[in-house]
Order: C-alpha cells, then sequence, then structure tokens
C-alpha cells in the first residue's frame, strides 16, 4: 500500500513541493508520486535522493509513477 500523490496537470516547483510535504510525513509507508512530465520526475528524483530515499520510476500511457521509500 502507498501515501499517493497525484501530481499530474501540475507545473514545476509545484510536483516537488507536493512530495517535499509527503516526504516530511513520511512514516515507512512507500510514496508514489504520479507526474506526467519528465523534468519532474528528474526533480522529484533528484530532491527524493538529496533526503535519502530510494526512488523507483516507470512509465504508462497515463504518465510516470514514482515509488519513493527508505
Amino acid at each position: 500500500m502507498y501515501k499517493v500523490v497525484d501530481a499530474r496537470g501540475r507545473s514545476c516547483p509545484e510536483p516537488v513541493l507536493m512530495t517535499k510535504e509527503a516526504v516530511s510525513e513520511y512514516d515507512g509507508t512507500p510514496i508514489e508520486v504520479l507526474v506526467d512530465m519528465m523534468v519532474a520526475v528528474e526533480n522529484i528524483k533528484r530532491f527524493s535522493k538529496n533526503q535519502g530515499f530510494n526512488v523507483e520510476c516507470s512509465e504508462d500511457a497515463d504518465g510516470y509513477s514514482l515509488i519513493i521509500k527508505k
């Protein structure tokens, strides 16, 4: 089970800010961030790794899914 952050349709830096809020509340439950732009993927990956998290990314017809966990 994941905590889902749906940032599709939002422009940077909003997806990163939404991710930052979710990471600040991290309780061990993996976070799934949904975005639809590659620039958001790269920015969220960079931010999450700088915070000590692991990030897995996958792509489907609706955009990108990033799973963030420690």
